[in-house]
């Protein structure tokens, strides 16, 4: 005790600086593992591993570019009505309708029926000079004229015409021939013409039936190539028919309009 009570400074020195060395060794390995520990922070941020690139997604960008691409197409005619107003008519019976639904666009080919020409052979006999004659008969029902529609029979001589065609052969005896040859006189095609029914026949042409729903009960049946039609007062020439169609010419413009046949008949 009288130890410590002479020299208890120095023990209390002694004391403090082991604590010094103690916290001194500790701040050594503790400042060393911080360090440790930064560096492994800063390496992990530094060199990690990157991953992978993946395939890009670009089925939104390039449906995109693609209706970019694609041109559009905007009624302004038929369904816009702010830069075109629809016009409205009135009918020969007073209603009102638009304007749209007149006119060639508006007219229905409800038949279209062919024409045809018909060549007969009907019977033989002896001329005067007993040479053979010919009872043939020609029906072209798209002649122009309605008497030329009809069928006219003549008798026809080997060499003789009957209209547009001339007698130039016979099949078998020409005193009893099973068939007549006629050879047309226009275009100097050759066709047989068996004896007796049915004759030979050709379409040569179209007549069709018309019906204008704007216009009640407004028929125009039978009519042909040539042939006008009037439409809320604006004429209309036929200029063609077809197995399937009608073709109308504007006499103002020379527009053409064609419009579809709902039948045919042969």
């Amino acid at each position: 005790m009288d130890f410590l009570k002479k020299h208890y400074e120095k023990v209390l020195l002694g004391v403090v600086l082991l604590g010094l060395v103690v916290a001194v060794t500790f701040m050594l390995f503790k400042i060393g593992g911080d360090k440790q520990k930064l560096e492994d922070l800063r390496n992990s941020y530094i060199r990690k591993t990157a991953k992978t690139l993946t395939n890009l997604d670009l089925t939104m960008p390039e449906a995109s570019l693609k209706r970019v691409g694609t041109l559009a197409m905007i009624d302004f005619t038929s369904t816009n009505r702010l830069f075109n107003p629809m016009a409205w008519v009135k009918t020969a019976d007073g209603r009102l309708i638009p304007s749209g639904k007149t006119g060639p666009s508006s007219l229905i080919a409800t038949n279209i029926t062919a024409l045809y020409l018909k060549l007969y052979f009907d019977s033989v006999s002896l001329a005067a000079d007993n040479t053979p004659k010919y009872m043939l008969g020609v029906e072209k029902q798209n002649a122009k004229r309605v008497s030329d529609q009809q069928k006219r029979t003549t008798y026809v001589k080997m060499g003789e015409k009957l209209d547009t065609f001339k007698l130039v052969g016979v099949g078998g005896p020409p005193e009893n021939p099973t068939n007549v040859v006629m050879e047309s006189t226009e275009t100097g095609d050759r066709v047989s013409v068996p004896k007796g029914e049915p004759p030979y026949k050709r379409v040569d042409g179209y007549q069709a039936d018309l019906k204008y729903p704007p216009q009640p009960n407004r028929v125009m049946d039978k009519q042909r190539v040539g042939d006008t039609v009037n439409l809320n007062g604006e004429i209309y020439k036929i200029v063609a028919i077809n197995p399937n169609e009608v073709v109308l010419k504007a006499q103002t413009n020379e527009k053409k309009w064609t419009i579809k046949a709902m039948s045919r008949t042969e």
